[in-house]
Order: structure tokens, then C-alpha cells, then sequence
């Protein structure tokens, strides 16, 4: 009886439109994400042909990769008048680790401390200060970690000179370097990910059940405990669990510390481990190790994720008034308190907006060979964007697989939002589940598949990454960045009455013209919205360009020339050209921000990634 309804829901819901949107999404993630990622798992558990976890335990008995006991760095040590927070090795796998959950933590701290002054008190300047703490936001890969390393010099570095030299509030100069240095560059990225999920959270909570629970006695440290700290959990969850992924699999800090400071520490990561060995790759194929290093990262990610949605689950965050006209709660603060307020956001915004303030210097300054401070005003960094070659034929590059990539996102977008918000087929469900997956894998660990997947098994093609991985690059970013695509075109969706598509439907038009004329003019502003979001991620795309674009020179897109650019830096004052392209995408970011808030009326949050 169930075999007989459900060949009956798939003869009236499986029409030719539906069919060939499920299948061409269906493909695409199967051929594009699942069989990779599949492959990638099971050469990790395979040793001499047979299952084994050879690769795994050879990982975890490695000191190298795991050292419970500390095998180097520094830590707060002093010597000769210089304080060294470098972190402590304990092995590229528990680095990782410890890195991730210190940025976690550390995010969520400053995170929810920011999304609580900014949905609970009015102040002057609430606006600009709104505006600039998203600027950590603005894609400066690689650059932003050299710009810190640059900063935190012990000697001829800005910081030391201002607290150490000049106003004396240091006791010993600093020096910042390795995986301190990492996780500081990546909390001052990372951040406004979190307060940006708090933020919108909170402006969602009903105030009457906050000032219930002052009337009953709750107050100050006792509330936010209580009821607000609650209530934001899912937002709180959901940004934690983006950061904790983004730190594990970032290249950018790595690179840019190797590239200011060339500590070894620095290296001493995962994502730098499965970066270098993609130039084994050209001298014939990847470590089994490498597979189980991505398997980890990948394993670890979804863990972090179900964990936190579990958490999440356990209670419920429901407000039967959720949606109401009210006006969120925000007073005034006392004069005390706004004196705190201004002095800590003035701070963070100054801290967390070196690396673009540096970017930009270095760009349009000789900053990069100066030493202490800039002398010199110069064009030749950002002209080489139009006059080298080289430089020109990256950024061409990118745009050609940005503009391709987000044709195929919007084309399986929308085809799986609307085959999930219109029609009623069997596994819909786990299509939007698949769909949404990609959130959770790591760049990183998604160029490993392909490598191992597309170069096994289309040897000489123009599939086969050794051959031109350009085709790849273009999927690689289709896949990664389709959920932002599918769920602003789903969104749309779910505010168009079904009944206007019924109405044209019953008066004779088949279902692809109804899509065509009716649905689709109505959620145009999602579509472009979904696409310009898609398409600013791709171009400043880093994980995936860095190791896929390695495989072959003139296929190299921006963010892999960046990097090729900081981690050689034996040119001399060769990192303002990765600079100058820094600008050029923190432009692009910047449009589109302009673009959506302005002519489509959205606020759309830039995460560089």
C-alpha cells in the first residue's frame, strides 16, 4: 500500500520540469561532493588493499602530530626584554585542536559581548559603529596575518614602538608569532560571525519575557543567564560551529605569519600539512597520510556540528509571539557604562581592523621595505593589478571562474529550493540536507577528494586536476558556496502564496512557464542577492584555490597567487602586489554590499572565507 501511494505522489509530482531539476541537483551533488568525499574516506582505511586504520594510528602514535607533553615553542617566556607568545607544539594535530577551540571561545566571548551592547543600548554613533565592526569582514586573505606579524615585531614593529617605546605600558616588548599569532589573526576575522548570529537573535526575542523576569526579580548578570543567554543559544551554536570549521581549515594565518616571520612554528597546523602536500601531487600523487590528516579535519567538523545541534535540541527556544510588531528592548546605559561601552568597542574596532588598515598601507605605500612606518606615497603596487601579466591573468582567472561557478550555483539552487518548497517527491528532505551539507565540510579537505577522485579516475581529461584543474575550481566553488544561493532563493520562495502558481497552472500553463514567468520574476531579488553573495565568497575562496590552483601556474586564481606572493617574499617588497589585490577584493566586497543593501533593499553579512 505505501510502495503503491508513493509511485502515485511520484506520477503526479515528478513532471518533466521536477524531474529534470531532481536529477540535474541530484548529479551534481553526488558526481561534485558525496563521491569525492566518499573516495577520500575510504583510501584513508585502506592499507595493502585490505581495512585497516594503519593511516590513522600512524597519526596518532606520531608525535609530530600528537605530543600531550610540550615538544617547542614559546609561551609568555622572557628573554633579553622581549616577551615570546609563540604557543606551545604539541604535535599539528592537537595544535589544530587547541587552536580552534581557543578561537571558538574567544570569538564567542567577544561575539556575544558585542551583540548584546548593540541589541540592548541606544548610544550615539550606534550606526557607524554598526558599519565598522563588520570591517574584520572584508577579505584579506594571507595579507591580514603578515600585516599582524609585521605589527608585532619585537623590533621595528608598530605595537612595541607605540606601547613599548613611546607610552611605556609594556613592561618588555612582545612578540606575537606562531600559533598565538594564528589564533589572534583568526579571532579578529572571526568574530563578527558570531555577533552577527547573536545579533539577529536577539532583535528576535520577545522583551516582554525579559521584563517578566525583572518583575519576578531577575536582574544584571542573572538574566542574561537565565533567559537571554538561552534564548540566543541557537544563534550562539550556529556561529560557533562556522568559526570553529573556518579555523581549522584557514591557510591564510599560516601562510601570512611564514611568510612576516618564517617561524616553523607556524607550520605546525593541519591545513598547512594537506596544503604542502599538494606539491607532492605534481611529483606523483598524495600521501595516505594526507587522506587520513582531511578525513580527521572532516570528521571533526561534523562531529562539531551535530554536537552542537543536539545541544541545541534539548530544549526549546520557541516564542509563541516570535514575528510580533514589538520594539526590541534597548535603553540608554549610565554614564559609567557608556564610558565602558565606547572604550571597548573603539579598541576592538582599532584591533580587529589592522589587518584591512595594513592591507590598504601596504598597497599604496613602500610600508613593505620601510620598516617601522610607511614613507612613501606609491601608485605601482595597485597599477600592477592592469600592467602585470602575471597579476592580470590571476584576477582574469578568478572572474572567469567566479561568473561560471555562480551560473551553476543559481541553475541547482534553484532548482532544489523549489523542488523542496513546491513539490512533494520522496527524499526532498535529504536533498535539502545535501544541499546544506557543504556548510560543514572543510575546503581543504573537499580539494583532497577531488584530487584523489578526479585524477584516479579521469587520467588525461579535462577533468583530471594534473591536466587543468580550471573545471574543477569552478565546481569545487559551486559546491561549497551553493547553500547561500539555495537558501536566499528558498527564502523567496517560501513568501510567494502557492495559489498564485496554482491559479496559472489550472488556466493551462505547464509548470516550466509558471516557473518561468510567475515564480521567477518574483524571486529575482533573491537570485541576485544568493548571487552576489556567492560570487564575492568565490573570488576571495582560499582553501580550495590554494591547493587545486597549485596544480598548474597560468590556472591560478587570486587568492592562490596571494599566497605564492606572501610565502615567498623573497622579492623584496613583492607582498604589496598581494596587497594591492586585497584591495581589489575588499572593492568587489564592498559593491556588493552596496548593491544589496541599496538597489535590492537586503542586508547580506560578508564572511571572507
Amino acid at each position: 500500500m505505501d510502495v503503491r501511494k508513493t509511485w502515485n505522489r511520484l506520477r503526479r509530482e515528478l513532471d518533466l520540469m521536477t524531474g529534470t531539476q531532481t536529477l540535474l541537483s541530484v548529479f551534481i551533488l553526488i558526481f561534485f561532493l558525496i563521491t569525492p568525499l566518499f573516495l577520500m574516506v575510504e583510501e584513508a582505511f585502506v592499507y595493502k588493499g585490505e581495512v585497516s586504520l594503519k593511516w590513522f594510528f600512524d597519526i596518532i602514535g606520531d608525535a609530530e602530530f600528537v605530543s600531550f607533553k610540550s615538544k617547542g615553542g614559546r609561551l609568555f617566556e622572557v628573554h633579553r626584554n622581549i616577551m615570546y607568545i609563540w604557543g606551545l607544539d604539541h604535535g599539528i594535530l592537537l595544535n589544530t585542536l587547541l587552536v580552534a577551540v581557543v578561537v571558538t571561545v574567544s570569538c564567542c566571548v567577544i561575539g556575544v559581548a558585542v551583540a548584546l551592547i548593540m541589541a540592548r543600548y541606544k548610544f550615539r554613533g550606534k550606526e557607524v559603529f554598526r558599519v565598522l565592526l563588520l570591517i574584520p569582514l572584508l577579505a584579506t586573505p594571507f595579507v591580514n596575518a603578515y600585516v599582524i606579524g609585521k605589527l608585532f615585531k619585537p623590533t621595528g614593529g608598530l605595537i612595541n614602538l607605540i606601547l613599548f617605546d613611546i607610552l611605556h605600558l609594556l613592561p618588555w616588548r612582545i612578540d606575537i608569532d606562531g600559533l598565538f599569532g594564528i589564533a589572534l589573526a583568526q579571532t579578529l576575522s572571526y568574530y563578527p560571525i558570531v555577533y552577527l548570529n547573536v545579533f539577529a537573535t536577539l532583535m528576535n526575542i520577545d522583551p516582554s519575557l525579559e521584563e517578566q523576569a525583572e518583575n519576578l526579580g531577575s536582574k544584571g548578570f542573572r538574566l542574561f543567564r537565565s533567559i537571554t543567554l538561552p534564548l540566543s543559544l541557537p544563534g550562539l551554536a550556529a556561529g560557533a560551529i562556522i568559526v570553529f570549521i573556518f579555523s581549522m581549515e584557514d591557510l591564510g594565518a599560516p601562510i601570512g605569519f611564514l611568510g612576516a616571520r618564517a617561524n616553523p612554528l607556524s607550520r605546525k597546523v593541519v591545513s598547512y600539512q594537506i596544503y604542502s602536500s599538494f606539491a607532492e601531487a605534481l611529483a606523483g600523487g598524495i600521501s595516505p597520510r594526507t587522506y587520513a590528516l582531511a578525513v580527521i579535519m572532516l570528521i571533526l567538523s561534523v562531529i562539531g556540528f551535530v554536537i552542537v545541534k543536539q545541544f541545541v535540541s534539548l530544549k526549546s527556544y520557541a516564542m509563541l509571539s516570535r514575528g510580533g510588531r514589538w520594539s526590541p528592548r534597548a535603553r540608554k546605559p549610565p554614564f559609567k557604562y557608556g564610558c565602558v561601552i565606547y572604550i571597548f568597542l573603539v579598541t576592538l574596532i582599532i584591533a580587529a581592523s589592522m589587518p584591512q588598515i595594513g592591507t590598504v598601507l601596504l598597497a599604496t605605500t613602500n610600508w613593505a621595505t620601510s620598516g617601522t612606518l610607511p614613507t612613501e606615497f606609491t601608485t605601482k603596487y595597485l597599477s600592477s593589478l592592469a600592467t602585470n601579466p602575471d597579476v592580470t591573468r590571476a584576477i582574469v582567472n578568478s572572474l572567469m571562474y567566479s561568473s561560471a561557478a555562480i551560473m551553476i550555483m543559481i541553475l541547482v539552487g534553484a532548482s532544489i529550493a523549489y523542488v523542496v518548497a513546491r513539490r512533494d517527491i520522496p527524499g526532498r528532505s535529504l536533498l535539502d540536507v545535501f544541499a546544506t551539507v557543504p556548510v560543514a565540510v572543510p575546503g581543504i579537505a573537499l580539494a583532497v577528494g577531488y584530487f584523489l577522485f578526479f585524477s584516479r579516475n579521469f587520467r588525461g581529461t579535462f577533468l583530471d586536476p594534473l591536466t587543468d584543474p580550471a573545471l574543477l575550481l569552478i565546481f569545487a566553488y559551486s559546491v561549497r558556496r551553493l547553500p547561500f544561493t539555495s537558501r536566499a532563493i528558498f527564502a523567496g520562495l517560501q513568501q510567494i502564496d502557492v495559489s498564485l502558481e496554482e491559479a496559472s497552472l489550472n488556466i493551462g500553463a505547464k509548470r516550466s512557464t509558471t516557473f518561468l514567468r510567475i515564480v521567477l520574476p518574483m524571486i529575482v531579488s533573491n537570485i541576485v542577492g544568493g548571487g552576489i553573495l556567492s560570487f564575492v565568497y568565490s573570488m576571495s575562496e582560499v582553501s580550495t584555490s590554494s591547493t587545486l590552483g597549485a596544480l598548474r601556474e597560468d590556472r591560478m586564481p587570486i587568492t592562490f597567487f596571494i599566497s605564492q606572493i606572501v610565502y615567498g617574499v623573497a622579492a623584496v617588497g613583492a607582498v604589496s602586489i598581494g596587497a594591492a589585490l586585497c584591495v581589489l577584493l575588499m572593492s568587489i566586497q564592498i559593491l556588493a554590499m552596496v548593491i544589496s543593501n541599496l538597489i535590492l533593499k537586503q542586508r547580506v553579512a560578508f564572511l571572507g572565507v
